[in-house]
This record gives structure tokens, C-alpha cells and sequence, in this order.
């Protein structure tokens, strides 16, 4: 019986769909869990509600879509990239827009992200029997339902109609369990954005600033908020040369915005002297004096130092680096590029992903940028990495559709990535290696 059949004799309503009936998740990230009903969210099919995250046969999305369709109805959120880029060009102010959209230079690094995976094709094998998948990993004590979280986003909370988008970003993480690595650049407060992630891991993501103190409390504050592990940015101590924000005179940090971290913090505001909601510019421009610190070698100990949690390091590509990182006893590797956004002319990120795994032997690698699709996500992981980063899709969807604009984009992806790893023959992210995938020789 073909899974159409089965759910259709199964009874299940064509009109099957997902929605939020409860309240915002309340979860404590200092030890009392959320209350489960307003946290968890439902699958509702015939009447029955059923807590889950997302359905873990995530290629069955396809199946909710087609069944809806006997009702007439066609799904309201674009299926594919291009649309999704389309539409939330047109929700976006042109500032935030060319911000997100944006990358370093001419753009050649990030156009060359997303080419490079068209250079890789997987493999197919037959007979394997793959009709049930597991996508989980584990990561840091922790058992991930998918291979996939939210990368940071610095502007992330500007990307949502409500203009807290890091807010609506946990919640649709907390939705759909998959980890979200939250950025110091925000426009509501670490606590808050920990609060809306429930039990769903969630990582502070840190722009190392120039006063230790800050850093330090900084840290500290993610760890009492209950974040799971801490991701140090290596390559934004200076944003790079970006023309579309040169262009507009565009940078919103100048402008007070998506700063929130940095003014409700204590050691920021004792430096301040005064109440930065008084002293806006005042603000602002203790701002540009205290960000960025390029970290060195001789830094990583007093990082090390300043958390039990587990620390990752980001914007490694070189082998060497990932291999003098892992001496220096990092807990993880995030191989990235900053999705182009940061140094033009240089190699996709994800021609760097092979050596820097190697390198890090059997240190968890993280990957992002240039990741569009689930067969992106099927070869990065092939390539060796442990989970894949999505960056401007869900901001996209965010843009387009709220928490359920994120929510469909992971389950587009996943649904493909899952469906390809089925039909091709690998039922885990195990099963995927570099042997599964071949170079792509295209005529001409």
C-alpha cells in the first residue's frame, strides 16, 4: 500500500494541517520546565490532538499538502527558494532587506556557496529497504531530532512584521525542536529569547567585545539563562565591505538597533554611567568603541575559562586551524563562511568542510552558508558534517510568514532531504560520507 493510499484509507482528513492553539512557551531555562501545554504544540487530524514536534516522518509533508489540495487548498507559503526570496524582498523594508540578502564585495563568495553544491551528486543505492529513516543526532549529550538548527542572525529580530524576531524565531524553534543559535546582536533580550525555547537546545552565539567584564557577563548570563552551549564568532571584530549597506549608508547597529544585549547588561550599563534608554547616542557610540575584539590563540584559555558550557568556535575553514582549536580543547567546530557576508574572493564554505572535519577528528563540526535546499543539507552531511546550519531561508520565512513561515521552511527542507535520503538508499546521517557523493561534470 502506497503511504497516499494508506492515509487516505486510514481516514485521515485531507484537511490535515498544524496549528498553535496555546499560549507562548513560558519554559524557565533555570531548572523548571514549561508548563507542557503551552509549550508543546499539536498535530490535529479528525479532532485528535497529539503533542508533537514535527512529525518525524518529516518527508510526509508532502502527503499533508497533496491531501489538502483534495479540499482545494494549495499551500499558502512558497515551496522553493526562489519564490520564498521573491516574497520576502517585498515584505522587507529595502534596508533590512538588502542587509539580509546582502553579502561582501561583489557577492562572488556567496554565489559561490550555494554553486558549489551543485558540484556533488549523491549516489544512489538500491535495495537498501530505507523505507524508514532516523535523521536524529547526537550532540553534546543532547539527541537532536534532525541534523539541522537555526544559524545566527544579527538582524534576525528586524526580519519579523512584529519587530521581535528573535523572539518568534525560539518560538518556532521551540515548535519544531530544532536548536537555534541565538545572536548578541538582538532586538529582545538573551533571557527572553532562552524563555521562548522551552526544552529545545538553544546556543548564545557571542561577538567577543573588547572589555573582558562584558564578555564575561555576557556569558554568564547566557549560562544562567540556560543556553546549552556558547558560539564564539572569530571572523566580525569589523564588518566587512559590503556595497549594498555602503550604498544606503545602511547599518543598523548605528542606529540603535537589534542592541539590547549589550544595553540591559550590567557591566554595559556601569561602563555607560547612565540609563542607555536616556542617553541613546551615548549608547550607541559606547557601542562601536567596545565591539570587536579580534581573538587570538592567546585568548581561547580565558574563554575556555569562562564556561562550563560547551564551546564552539566560529568562521573556522582551514585545516590547521580546526586542528590547533581542537588541541586547545574547544568542545566544537562551526566551518562557515559567514554566508559571504563578510570577506569576498575567498573559497565557498563548503569546499572547505572536508578538510576542516579531518582535521578535527571526531570533533562535532557545524556547517552553514550557501545551505537552500534539502539536498544541500543530504550533502554537508555526507561531507562530514555533524549538523547544518539554515541561515537567510528561515529568515526569509520568517519575513513571509511569521513562526509559520520558519516552521514550513524546515519542514520543506527536511521533508526533501529526508525523501532523497529514502529514495537514495540511506536511512541515517551515518550512512551518509564522502563516499556517497561523486564531483558533478556538467557538459560545456
Amino acid at each position: 500500500m502506497t503511504p497516499l493510499w494508506a492515509a487516505l484509507s486510514s481516514g485521515r482528513s485531507a484537511g490535515f494541517g498544524w496549528r498553535d492553539d496555546s499560549p507562548p512557551a513560558v519554559a524557565s531555562r533555570s531548572g523548571r520546565r514549561a508548563d507542557l501545554e503551552g509549550s508543546r504544540r499539536t498535530a490535529v487530524s479528525n479532532e485528535r490532538r497529539i503533542d508533537v514536534g514535527l512529525p518525524r516522518s518529516f518527508g510526509d509533508y508532502q502527503l499533508e499538502i497533496y491531501l489538502q489540495g483534495l479540499n482545494g487548498v494549495v499551500p499558502a507559503l512558497p515551496m522553493g527558494f526562489e519564490e520564498l526570496e521573491r516574497r520576502a524582498a517585498s515584505a522587507l523594508a529595502p534596508s533590512v532587506w538588502s542587509y539580509v540578502a546582502g553579502g561582501a564585495g561583489d557577492e562572488a563568495t556567496q554565489r559561490a556557496n550555494t554553486a558549489v553544491f551543485g558540484t556533488w551528486g549523491l549516489i544512489p543505492r538500491m535495495l537498501v529497504g530505507a523505507a524508514e529513516r532516523d535523521l536524529s543526532v547526537e550532540l553534546w549529550g543532547r539527541r537532536w531530532p534532525a541534523p539541522v538548527f537555526l544559524a545566527p542572525i544579527g538582524v534576525i529580530g528586524l526580519c519579523a512584521q512584529s519587530g521581535h524576531g528573535d523572539l518568534e524565531t525560539a518560538r518556532a524553534a521551540a515548535r519544531a525542536d530544532v536548536p537555534m543559535v541565538a545572536s548578541t546582536l538582538a532586538e529582545d533580550p538573551l533571557e527572553d529569547v532562552a524563555a521562548e525555547l522551552g526544552e529545545t537546545p538553544g546556543f548564545f552565539q557571542l561577538y567577543t567585545p573588547k572589555d573582558r567584564e562584558l564578555a564575561e557577563s555576557l556569558v554568564s548570563r547566557a549560562e544562567r539563562a540556560g543556553y546549552a552551549g556558547i558560539v564564539v564568532t572569530l571572523d566580525t571584530w569589523v564588518t566587512g565591505w559590503r556595497p549594498r549597506d555602503l550604498a544606503a549608508s545602511n547599518f543598523p547597529q548605528l542606529r540603535g538597533r537589534c542592541l539590547v544585549n549589550y544595553f540591559t547588561d550590567p557591566r554595559f550599563r556601569a561602563m555607560l554611567g547612565q540609563d542607555p534608554a536616556e542617553a541613546p547616542q551615548a549608547a550607541v557610540l559606547q557601542f562601536t568603541t567596545i565591539f570587536g575584539h579580534p581573538v587570538t590563540w592567546d585568548d581561547l584559555g580565558w574563554l575556555r575559562s569562562l564556561t562550563r558550557l560547551p564551546l564552539i568556535l566560529k568562521g573556522i575553514q582551514h585545516p590547521d586551524d580546526a586542528r590547533r582549536a581542537r588541541d586547545a580543547g574547544v568542545d566544537g567546530i562551526y566551518c562557515s563562511n559567514h554566508g559571504g557576508r563578510q570577506a569576498n574572493g575567498g573559497l565557498p564554505a563548503l569546499d572547505c568542510l572536508p578538510g576542516v572535519v579531518e582535521a578535527a577528528d571526531g570533533l562535532p563540526v557545524l556547517f552553514d552558508s550557501g545551505v537552500r535546499s534539502g539536498a544541500d543539507i543530504v550533502k554537508a552531511l555526507a561531507l562530514g558534517a555533524a549538523a547544518v546550519g539554515i541561515g537567510r531561508p528561515y529568515a526569509y520565512g520568517l519575513a513571509v510568514g511569521g513562526v509559520d513561515g520558519i516552521i514550513h521552511v524546515l519542514r520543506t527542507l527536511l521533508a526533501e532531504a529526508d525523501l532523497i535520503m529514502g529514495i537514495d538508499g540511506y536511512r541515517t546521517p551515518a550512512d551518509l560520507t564522502p563516499d556517497a557523493l561523486r564531483r558533478v561534470v556538467l557538459p560545456g
